[in-house]
């Protein structure tokens, strides 16, 4: 959702996108300044992410290692995964797991 023309665009990616994207995008998208989406790399993610979130957003956030890697498999050689940013948050969190809260209030402004 866009909240001003100037929203910086923020895509987070995890696997599944149902605990550790799901819950960043919950926390960053009540940001004026931010127009926040979330997705997984998995097929069976609530959403998967594709070209053209990538394309749009000006800064992506992968979880941990392994979703960059996947991101560099789905995505071979694209220019926006240049604007990757690996959080290194594990995947053994649920939604909005006050632990998770706190990784992601502490590692995700400095990038904003």
């Amino acid at each position: 959702m866009s909240h001003t023309a100037q929203a910086k665009r923020v895509l987070f990616v995890c696997r599944l996108n149902r605990h550790r994207s799901a819950t960043a995008e919950r926390i960053f998208c009540k940001r004026n300044d931010l127009d926040v989406r979330s997705a997984g790399t998995e097929e069976d993610a609530l959403v998967q992410v594709n070209a053209r979130m990538i394309e749009w957003a000006d800064i992506i956030f992968a979880m941990d290692l392994l979703q960059v890697e996947a991101l560099r498999r789905m995505f071979p050689a694209h220019p926006a995964l240049e604007r990757v940013v690996c959080l290194d948050i594990p995947d053994e969190f649920v939604f909005l797991q006050p632990t998770l809260v706190e990784m992601l209030n502490e590692r995700v402004p400095r990038h904003l």
